[in-house]
């Protein structure tokens, strides 16, 4: 992917709670949220605490597509999600 890709992704709150969103930087959007100025009204009671998912996309038609369908996923079915991911990660990097 290029510096134009976007990214879907869920970023986990101090209190436990999942947030999703896009963006075309990672690090700059969690630097905004962290820092509150910039970030979601999310964060505001619960501070974003670590990027838990990310997904690239090929535009920003794609990325919200797949904000909207991860954000009508259930709890349950986010947490898999964000496993699934994270032991994708583990397998390719052991």
């Amino acid at each position: 992917m290029n510096r134009t890709d976007w990214w879907v992704y869920v970023i986990r709150a101090a209190n436990g709670a999942l947030y999703t969103g896009i963006t075309t930087d990672l690090e700059r959007r969690l630097k905004e949220h962290r820092a509150g100025a910039r970030g979601a009204r999310f964060f505001r009671t619960s501070h974003a605490q670590r990027l838990v998912y990310s997904e690239a996309t090929r535009d920003r038609s794609s990325a919200s597509r797949r904000e909207a369908a991860i954000k009508r996923l259930t709890r349950a079915e986010k947490l898999r999600l964000v496993a699934s991911a994270a032991s994708r990660r583990r397998s390719r990097h052991p």
